[in-house]
């Protein structure tokens, strides 16, 4: 029997039921169980892990924050090692490099810890979500629109392998690791036990400007939003969102910018929309602190509720996006639910490293459904499947953080890419150790 720093459960141990489902954010969740869970103390625990998988002829899946909207760590036939414990965190002055465990929460625990050095890495909107996943499926992270992805500021990273061997990955070690690492996400093959993050400067002061419309208005405004995006500059985060406002029974379509040291004149091209004029309400170039930005992220992404996901970097003409557009603004499914339409343009031109992300456009959509209770559920899965099947056309590929490829498959790499990845895969992970995606990726 192997000895474990941390905590092991066989599937008849006492707590292995709470140990399998331990911090999945979703609560509508799969029948899936594995076979037995590893709560790792440290690299070395996670290593022995592996090892004891490969003699008991067992795959390995992974948590890191929990996150997931498909619970992608629940897999049959596995042992589950849940990286819970890796919430360890050090900045270095010299070099601004800090790093951190795969469960550190990087609204939560990340961007405190930084502040207090005068720092800022863009971290995942939803201050619950860890920087495991969120990293490894390339990170769509604050102002990704001008800074880019957050697994570009990847310095290095600690990994076990599929042979349970520890090892270092960075562009000059172990650099097809590194590379098949940033974007793959729940299809790695190896456990990532540190990441070492290059940080900016933190930010003097944010600006916002929200213009809120009636959900009527979508043709109009979505059809501005289209148009009037390149104009902004890229220090501003930009989104068109359909949601419904605490304590109203009506979805609005709000136009929201939010700029990192831009000042008011960079927010300026939101207010040339036609119809302005009929915004129910709007705040224009206002200070905002980014703790009420959290704040708002976490009433946005209740706990305890049920969630389908869905998304697709869309490309096309404004005539033939919009038809398929609007209908997923407007009516909601349920008052929680929340669609975004984001705003790519500056990224395109940016350099990127080379590494396994590789589908995007300068369209971003996204649908969150949230549901109450299991009743809920086929209202929300009809609704979210009509978007999706009137969006699916013009989709590029999808982001992995925001995806369920056992629903709808969709492209996750370039043709090119997958191909790399997969060629790696089989030196790297001969056996198939780790189990890779739910749902095959479309090429």
């Amino acid at each position: 029997m192997t000895a474990f720093t941390g905590e092991f459960w066989r599937g008849d141990s006492t707590g292995f039921a709470a140990a399998a489902t331990s911090r999945l954010f979703n609560h509508r969740r799969p029948a899936a169980r594995p076979r037995a869970v590893l709560r790792a103390a440290h690299a070395a625990d996670v290593a022995a892990g592996v090892k004891l998988a490969a003699a008991e002829g067992l795959q390995v899946a992974v948590r890191s924050g929990g996150h997931s909207w498909p619970a992608w760590s629940l897999r049959e036939d596995t042992l589950l090692i849940d990286l819970a414990r890796f919430t360890g965190m050090s900045h270095e002055p010299g070099s601004g490099i800090v790093a951190v465990g795969p469960a550190v929460r990087g609204g939560l625990d990340l961007d405190p810890y930084l502040a207090g050095h005068q720092r800022f890495f863009p971290v995942g909107h939803s201050p619950t979500v860890g920087m495991g996943g969120f990293l490894l499926q390339g990170g769509i992270g604050w102002n990704c629109r001008g800074w880019g992805w957050a697994a570009e500021s990847v310095e290095s990273m600690e990994v076990v392998t599929a042979a349970g061997e520890r090892v270092r990955c960075s562009e000059t070690e172990n650099a097809d690791l590194f590379w098949a690492a940033r974007g793959s996400g729940p299809g790695f093959f190896g456990v990532v036990t540190e990441f070492r993050l290059r940080t900016r400067p933190r930010f003097r002061a944010l600006t916002r400007s929200t213009y809120v419309y009636p959900a009527e208005l979508a043709p109009e405004v979505l059809s501005w939003y289209l148009a009037a995006r390149s104009e902004v500059p890229p220090t501003v985060e930009l989104a068109a969102v359909g949601c419904t406002p605490p304590g109203s029974d009506t979805p609005v379509l709000i136009i929201d910018g939010l700029t990192f040291d831009g000042g008011p004149a960079s927010l300026a091209a939101l207010g040339t929309c036609p119809v302005v004029g009929k915004a129910l309400a709007s705040s224009v170039a206002q200070p905002v602190d980014f703790a009420d930005l959290q704040a708002e992220q976490l009433r946005a992404n209740p706990e305890g509720h049920r969630y389908f996901a869905d998304n697709a970097f869309l490309t096309g003409a404004p005539s033939q996006l919009l038809p398929a557009l609007i209908p997923a603004f407007t009516p909601l499914p349920t008052d929680r639910t929340f669609t975004v339409l984001g705003d790519f343009t500056p990224l395109l031109s940016r350099p990127r490293p080379e590494m396994a992300l590789s589908v995007q456009t300068d369209l971003y959509f996204a649908a969150y459904v949230i549901g109450a209770s299991a009743g809920d559920d086929a209202r929300c899965r009809s609704w979210l499947d009509g978007v999706m099947d009137r969006v699916a056309p013009h989709s590029a590929g999808c982001y992995l953080g925001d995806s369920d490829l056992a629903v709808r498959p969709d492209r996750i790499m370039s043709a090119a890419a997958w191909s790399k990845f997969q060629q790696i895969a089989a030196i790297r992970d001969p056996d198939g150790r780790f189990p890779g995606y739910l749902g095959t990726p479309l090429q």
